[in-house]
C-alpha cells in the first residue's frame, strides 16, 4: 500500500460525522479489559472521533490522530481527548507509553509496514492493538435491503477505492503481525428512518467518487426507490452491521 495519504472523506467529512453508526459499548469494555492499564489510548485514523470519545470513558487520556484536517474539524471537544493531525505512521508519541492502539474502520487505508513499526514503538509491554471494520449493513425491511444492496454492489461498485476490498473480506487477508487475541462477536445495531439511511449512503467514499465522476447525486434515485417500499418515511427500520475485530499484543 502506498505511503501517500489520499483523503477519501474530505469532501464528505460533515456527512461522515453526522451519519456514521456508533460502535457497541461492549467493544470498548472488552478492549479496556485487555490492555495492561488504562493510562493512554491512541485512536489512529480517528476521523471525526466516534471511537475516540467512547474510549475516553475507559482511559485517562486518549490521543486521536488523523491525516485529514477536514475530518478532525468535525470532532467534538472533549476534556479526555487530544486531537492531532498526523499520519498513521507518525503519531508524535514517545516510545512505549501507549496501553491500547485502536483503528476503527481505517486500517485498510494505512501504509501497514510503517504503521506497524510505529505501533511497536509506542506500545507498552503487553500493550494491545486492535482494528475493526464493517461492510454491508442489513435492513430488516427486505425490499429496502435489496435496493441498498443493488446500490452498493451495482451503482457505485466500481467507485469503491481498491483498498475497500479488505473491508468486504472482513480483514481476513490483512497482515497483522501481533500475538492474536480472540475477540468476542460484536454487532452494531440501530434503527434509522429513510432519511438517515440515505444520509449514510451519501457519506460513502464510493458515492463521493461517483458524484465527482458524473456531477450528480446517485442517492436521489435510491431515495425514490426506497420511498416506494418503506411506508412512513419517519418509521425507523432496524439495521445490523456485523463487526469484525482483529486484536493482538506485542
Amino acid at each position: 500500500m502506498a505511503d501517500a495519504f489520499t483523503n477519501h472523506f474530505g469532501a464528505v467529512s460533515r456527512q461522515y460525522a453526522a451519519s456514521r453508526p456508533t460502535y457497541p459499548a461492549s467493544l470498548y469494555e472488552w478492549l479496556a479489559s485487555q490492555a495492561p492499564d488504562r493510562a493512554l489510548a491512541w485512536d489512529c485514523g480517528a476521523g471525526s472521533g466516534q471511537a475516540s470519545v467512547a474510549l475516553a470513558a475507559h482511559f485517562e487520556q486518549v490521543l486521536a490522530t488523523d491525516a485529514s484536517a477536514e475530518q478532525l474539524a468535525q470532532a467534538p471537544a472533549h476534556p479526555g481527548v487530544t486531537w492531532r493531525i498526523a499520519p498513521a505512521q507518525d503519531s508524535g508519541l514517545d516510545e512505549h507509553v501507549v496501553s491500547l492502539v485502536t483503528v476503527a474502520q481505517a486500517l485498510h487505508w494505512f501504509p501497514l509496514d510503517a504503521f506497524y513499526t510505529e505501533v511497536r514503538r509506542v506500545l507498552k509491554p503487553r500493550g494491545v492493538v486492535a482494528a475493526w471494520t464493517y461492510a454491508a449493513f442489513v435492513l430488516a425491511n427486505r425490499e429496502a435491503d435489496d435496493i441498498v444492496r443493488a446500490y452498493h454492489y451495482g451503482t457505485v461498485d466500481q467507485y469503491w477505492p481498491p483498498e475497500r476490498m479488505q473491508v468486504e473480506h472482513g480483514y481476513r487477508d490483512m497482515p497483522f503481525p501481533f500475538t492474536r487475541l480472540e475477540a468476542p462477536a460484536f454487532h452494531m445495531r440501530t434503527s434509522w428512518t429513510l432519511e438517515q439511511v440515505t444520509s449514510y449512503l451519501r457519506s460513502w467514499s464510493a458515492t463521493a467518487r461517483y458524484v465527482a465522476a458524473h456531477g450528480r447525486d446517485p442517492v436521489v434515485d435510491v431515495e425514490q426507490q426506497l420511498r416506494a417500499v418503506w411506508g412512513d418515511p419517519q418509521q425507523a427500520v432496524d439495521i445490523d452491521w456485523p463487526l469484525t475485530v482483529i486484536a493482538g499484543h506485542v
